[in-house]
């Protein structure tokens, strides 16, 4: 898990970004240090629960083990998951991230509603990497 990225559990699980007090621009991932908006004189940035629907913006397959910092497993062969990017429904700005396990490129459109869930990046003895996924809405878990 990325520290600060995300919070909440099950309906309130959300991604975390920040907003600038002085225009109004959201950022994800966090933004902690200025403003990212070149017009804008800059302001405080404080913490921001993003939206937790969204629209498919565009997607993919992913053919190949990404390299590192992506964590997998190399001694498992790599199974390929579709990668959407979504305009977030009420902040309009697109975040990537995996589709929910089992739903695939062909269960997917461009200007489909998703919602954000909870998922599994990896996990060993150890540590279990804790990420979001998107999931059309209407989909079980």
């Amino acid at each position: 898990m990325v520290a600060g990225w995300f919070d909440g559990e099950g309906d309130d699980f959300r991604l975390v970004g920040t907003r600038c007090s002085a225009c109004g621009s959201v950022f994800f991932p966090r933004e902690d240090t200025c403003c990212r908006n070149p017009k804008c004189e800059g302001g405080e940035l404080a913490s921001a629960s993003l939206s937790r629907r969204g629209r498919i913006w565009s997607y993919t397959n992913t053919g190949y083990r990404p390299p590192s910092p992506y964590v997998t497993n190399p001694e498992l062969p790599w199974e390929p998951y579709a990668l959407v990017a979504v305009e977030l429904e009420t902040e309009r700005i697109v975040v990537l991230g995996q589709a929910a396990p089992g739903v695939t490129v062909t269960d997917l459109e461009v200007g489909m509603e998703v919602e954000i869930v909870p998922g599994v990046l990896y996990e060993d003895a150890e540590t279990t990497w804790t990420t979001w996924h998107w999931r059309p809405t209407g989909v079980a878990a």
